[in-house]
């Protein structure tokens, strides 16, 4: 056993997470924890490494046991470059040589016992390094920074350039190079482009150790997981087998559950009914009584509570002009020296839905920024057309102070308390989320409270950056259905393309621009 979680029960002011639940990790387990968005399952990593500090109950780690975290807001030291960083990965390996390289000047002045006990130490040293291929660092941090997307960053690059998705990979890679004996991933795809979703896909298939992954990515999971647990309703229940596996098996649970509340449901309404007619008259008390006892001791079975399901509606604006905008040789950069790409020639005619694909770092975001003009390109031109209502949903957002309904209302102030709430409660929130404040949230229901902004506007073209990140299935699916209906132009950066195929007709891929390969 690596890791054994008993009765965890832990909140946050009046709202429950855990109600004593369990949790157990065996050794080359991969377990995917799944749960709709906000039921806890980041808390319950924070828990588990430590970060926070349960309520109650215990949280037992095998002894020795180095545990990988890769958290959605981890921080990365200022100054460092993405190299620093990657190598820090061996510091452990580092210690040892300078260990090691002490006890060579030791061997000058040491007599014949005092050699022998060095030369034996020096030699497992020596032995634990090959062992981590200590020798060959420089090459691993090289082939895990190409394969995860990281190189084209510029390893001499300060860490403190990086976007958010950038510095997820930095530090998954950093992960990867360390081989901790289990991982803790949270949410690893939300940044990482298909390419490099295949690739941690390949690693997590071949690696050996233990690792809990939360994920809403669902063929991901079903690739790399054998074990699910499923967080809802302050439970965690463990199913063997991959997600389609936990989908059958929780389904069928259910109905069997709701088939049994139905029956004693309608037994109970029998047993009052022979009751209320029967105790009054003396010839029949002692049965109604008897009855009586039978509700009384009577475990009532519970209908599981449904949470909130989303409800999305783009409201339509009226029809744009043909040309929604076009570029001419529209170049893409920070720097003027730096380019990221070739000039690019592209039109967007109204109603068209195109998805923006292509690697990390290459530029998507920055299109998406330069077309509706909040940053200048290097050089060349968008131009917008007319009569355009855009909807802009940006991939990441500094965590509001305000609480739900004053971030609501921010943006639509003649809004009444009644229509602000009903707003959010459609996308999925419920009484206690809308009273929180939006930084106490999880990423996936405060992208819920950006979205609510988007649907409560009327727009004739959405332009959104990664919409799907942190999004759970059921938030997922209705986004689709409802981006699916719409009736003006989408440009949609995204790197799922089960979300995305059945939405689009056209694809631009970024790569065939960039000037990163």
């Amino acid at each position: 056993m690596i890791l054994d979680v008993k009765n965890l029960t832990h909140g946050f002011g009046d709202r429950a997470i855990f109600n004593d639940v369990s949790f157990r990790l065996l050794k080359g387990e991969h377990i995917g924890l799944i749960g709709a968005n906000g039921e806890g399952k980041s808390t319950f990593l924070n828990i588990v490494t430590g970060h926070l500090q349960p309520d109650e109950g215990k949280v037992e780690w095998a002894k020795n046991v180095r545990a990988g975290y890769l958290d959605q807001h981890t921080a990365l030291e200022a100054g460092m470059t993405i190299r620093e960083v990657m190598r820090s990965a061996f510091s452990f390996l580092y210690e040892l040589e300078t260990e090691m390289n002490q006890m060579f000047e030791r061997m000058g002045e040491a007599d014949e016992q005092e050699m022998e006990r060095l030369m034996e130490e020096t030699g497992t040293i020596q032995d634990l390094l090959e062992q981590h291929d200590f020798y060959m660092i420089d090459a691993k941090v090289e082939e895990v920074a190409k394969a995860l997307g990281v190189q084209e960053l510029g390893l001499e690059t300060d860490v403190t350039a990086l976007s958010g998705g950038q510095r997820t990979k930095v530090l998954l890679a950093k992960l990867l190079l360390e081989k901790p004996d289990i991982l803790l991933l949270d949410e690893p795809t939300n940044y990482l482009d298909e390419n490099h979703i295949e690739w941690l896909k390949r690693y997590l298939l071949d690696y050996e150790n233990a690792f809990i992954l939360i994920s809403h990515d669902i063929p991901f999971l079903n690739s790399v997981v054998n074990i699910i647990y499923h967080m809802e309703n302050q439970e965690l229940n463990r199913y063997v087998g991959d997600y389609d596996k936990f989908m059958e098996v929780y389904e069928m649970k259910k109905s069997q559950q709701e088939a049994a509340y139905r029956r004693q449901q309608k037994e109970i309404e029998d047993l009052k009914d022979f009751v209320a007619r029967n105790k009054a008259r003396v010839a029949t008390r002692n049965m109604a009584m008897s009855r009586q006892k039978k509700l009384d001791k009577m475990e009532l079975i519970q209908r599981t509570a449904e949470r909130p399901k989303p409800e999305f509606f783009f409201q339509n604006a009226r029809a744009s002009g043909k040309v929604v905008f076009e570029t001419e040789d529209l170049v893409l950069g920070y720097e003027k020296n730096r380019p990221l790409s070739k000039p690019m020639n592209l039109r967007m005619e109204r109603g068209e839905k195109i998805a923006i694909v292509g690697t990390n770092g290459i530029g998507k975001s920055t299109f998406l920024k330069s077309v509706l003009g909040l940053i200048a390109p290097l050089s060349g031109k968008a131009q917008l057309g007319d009569y355009l209502y855009p909807g802009y949903f940006e991939q990441e957002m500094p965590a509001s102070e305000r609480s739900c309904i004053e971030e609501i209302w921010e943006t639509f102030p003649a809004f009444s308390q009644y229509e602000v709430r009903a707003a959010l409660a459609k996308c999925g929130l419920t009484t206690k989320h809308i009273e929180s404040k939006v930084k106490v949230l999880s990423g996936g229901e405060q992208a819920k409270v950006r979205l609510c902004k988007l649907l409560n506007v009327e727009t004739n073209i959405l332009l959104l950056d990664e919409p799907t990140n942190h999004l759970d299935v059921d938030a997922k699916q209705e986004l689709k259905r409802a981006l699916q209906e719409y009736k003006g132009a989408i440009l949609l950066v995204c790197h799922e393309p089960e979300f995305y195929q059945d939405i689009v007709k056209q694809i631009w891929n970024m790569e065939e621009y960039s000037l990163l390969q």
